[in-house]
């Protein structure tokens, strides 16, 4: 009767354990990236080398419209919790100059 009544207990323990790991479990894609100097970006003046400065290597990299686009993104999905997201999309001109940017966050900055 011991050893059954103990199975039952470590059954039932591990279920509860994977029970709460599934409900806290979150699930994070993208880079981070320091919000706080986005407002540093000036539209016709800042540079892809100087957004690289600034943020290192996007993320992601795209073209909208043919227009170079690079995006600089951190997500984080909860089961249980809120979400914590935020993004930054650049978008180039011809020659490598920012024409125009989005930022985007959950954060309470």
């Amino acid at each position: 009767m011991k050893s059954t009544s103990k199975k039952t207990n470590i059954i039932l323990g591990l279920f509860l354990m994977s029970t709460l790991l599934t409900f806290s479990a979150c699930a994070r894609i993208g880079k981070d990236f320091n919000s706080q100097i986005v407002r540093e970006i000036k539209i016709g003046k800042t540079t892809q080398n100087d957004i690289i400065m600034m943020f290192g290597k996007p993320w992601r990299k795209g073209i909208d419209n043919g227009i170079t686009m690079w995006t600089y993104g951190r997500y984080t999905y909860r089961i249980i919790g809120e979400t914590d997201t935020k993004d930054l999309i650049i978008k180039f001109n011809n020659d490598g100059i920012v024409k125009s940017y989005t930022f985007n966050t959950t954060d309470r900055e």
